[in-house]
């Protein structure tokens, strides 16, 4: 069986020439097996200079393993990994050209501040005049430059979070491995803390990984997003691409929101959900074939409760896919309304909507009433269905 794995010899090559147009990190072929349960399986992988990834899954798919591959924390039981043209595959951690921050912070309690950046520093050969002025850049560059005296135990956890990240940084490594180190902070601290890591990333230029199971920070933070499930990886794209466009039924239902229903392909570029046809890209499907049809609340447009009546002038051709729906339910979440329907042609099924509270006033969308809205053609995808 393949997955009966063992570390395979990988000789530790010098640093090829660098090549511009090369990756800055390359994983080929890795695997990582713990006896009989394989945790990731067959991953390939190339991030540029510069970029700032995201390892996105649910608990357990995987994410974690592979960022400590990465670190040399867990080597992987087969396959390998270049850094910068380096073959870093079965070097030990502390070998390896990386700083990390850990959900945990991990700072010394017993040091300052000042201290704990200090602590990766004072082995590097510099002076202590060089490792003072290195701690005091980092501190203003984390905004901390007042609190270098205290103790971690005096800091809150969002600047403990930034004094780790410091830390990670103080020796300027070519890789900074993030592993969820923003998920022990509450939510406003976890918004202002993120953009400012984002920003610093890009003022440095350090290629980054970082591991979340927070698709709303994925999508903030990353340039690509790497989603992983049971060991494998189901798709690599921005955020925009994996939002808008979801190679498979997992990253549609695991990135935002869904409605999902069961469908069968009518003809080419029709579908029937429930008892009616619907309009949508149907490229690699067969008459007939079970599907699952998908549409995110968000692109539910509304037009109110006669669509159907507009004047031509006003709208030269009816919206394709527009259906009555009675207005079950509307909770108000700030930014918009989270609406639930029922339509006949949806065969009764709910369809929940997210509409503006531009467009709830505009229209005077209310429980209890009848609006008619469209679900955009473009917008409704497709995915394979077992029988």
């Amino acid at each position: 069986m393949r997955h009966a794995l063992s570390i395979e010899p990988t000789p530790t090559s010098l640093p090829r020439a660098a090549d511009p147009a090369a990756p800055y990190l390359e994983i080929t072929d890795l695997w990582k097996a713990y006896g009989d349960f394989v945790a990731l399986r067959d991953i390939s992988l190339s991030i540029a200079r510069g970029e700032f990834i995201c390892f996105l899954g649910p608990s357990g798919c995987g994410k974690t393993t592979l960022l400590r591959a990465v670190a040399g924390l867990d080597l992987q039981s087969q396959g390998t990994i270049l850094q910068g043209g380096r073959n870093i595959s079965t070097l030990p951690a502390s070998s390896r050209d990386y700083g990390i921050v850990f959900q945990s912070y991990a700072l010394f309690p017993n040091l300052t501040i000042e201290q704990n950046i200090a602590f990766g520093l004072e082995n590097t050969g510099r002076s202590k005049a060089a490792v003072a002025s290195r701690v005091s850049e980092l501190l203003e560059t984390v905004g901390l430059s007042a609190h270098g005296k205290k103790y971690p135990a005096q800091l809150s956890g969002g600047q403990q979070q930034r004094i780790a990240l410091a830390r990670a940084i103080a020796i300027s490594p070519g890789l900074l491995l993030l592993d969820e180190p923003l998920s022990a902070l509450d939510a406003k601290v976890r918004v202002h803390l993120r953009h400012e890591i984002k920003a610093l990333q890009r003022k440095l230029g350090v290629t980054t990984i970082m591991v979340t199971h927070d698709q709303e920070e994925a999508l903030a933070m990353a340039d690509r997003i790497v989603v992983m499930n049971h060991g494998i990886i189901e798709q690599v794209g921005s955020p925009t691409e994996i939002y808008r466009y979801p190679e498979t039924l997992f990253v549609a239902d695991f990135i935002g929101e869904t409605n999902q229903f069961p469908a069968r392909v009518v003809r080419g570029g029709e579908v029937e959900i429930g008892h009616s046809a619907f309009c949508c890209a149907t490229d690699g499907f067969a008459a007939g074939q079970a599907a699952t049809a998908v549409v995110r609340p968000v692109d539910i447009i509304p037009h109110g409760a006669h669509a159907h009546a507009v004047n031509a002038i006003d709208r030269p051709a009816t919206p394709q896919n527009l259906i009555d729906a009675e207005v079950r339910e509307m909770e108000f979440l700030g930014m918009f309304w989270r609406t639930r329907l029922t339509a006949p042609r949806l065969g009764e099924r709910t369809l929940v909507a997210d509409f503006s509270v531009n467009a709830v006033r505009r229209l005077s969308i209310e429980t209890g009433g009848v609006i008619q809205v469209e679900i955009p053609r473009e917008r409704l995808l497709l995915y394979p269905r077992s029988a």
